[in-house]
């Protein structure tokens, strides 16, 4: 790995502060490769590869390896903002009060979907089941 690449020990890039996009593009970014560079090589379109930063869609398993491999970050960094990835940034600019209520506001929404998700997963399982019996 490069200076630029660290065992990560803070939480700069955690699942709560940041996304799968968001450690996808300051990757590509600190590889110094345009998304259109990137997307070449992973060989998919411009397109998918936006998505995929912007957290609307996510690439398959063996693309994953694939782009872990191109940015020089390891796939659980990738996936999760824990191992071999980038270094947090030495002194963070400090956030206005707006942004730091904005980004509670934000950090309570994902929480909040991902109980939602727990709920409906459930639900969709029970529902399953009481058609498989009712069958």
């Amino acid at each position: 790995m490069t200076d630029d690449l660290v065992e990560t020990q803070h939480d700069w890039y955690s699942n709560d502060t940041a996304t799968f996009g968001d450690r996808l593009a300051d990757a590509r970014q600190a590889a110094s490769l345009s998304q259109n560079e990137l997307a070449h090589r992973i060989g998919v379109r411009i397109g998918t590869l936006e998505k995929w930063e912007n957290d609307m869609s996510e690439p398959r398993a063996n693309q994953l390896q694939t782009i872990s491999g191109l940015l020089n970050v390891s796939l659980r960094w990738l996936m999760t903002g824990e191992g071999d990835g980038l270094a947090a940034p030495s002194e963070p600019a400090p956030l206005s009060d707006d942004m730091t209520q904005l980004l509670n506001e934000m950090r309570q929404l994902q929480r909040a979907m991902v109980q939602q998700a727990d709920t409906l997963g459930r639900l969709q399982k029970r529902l399953r089941r009481m058609q498989e019996t009712a069958q």
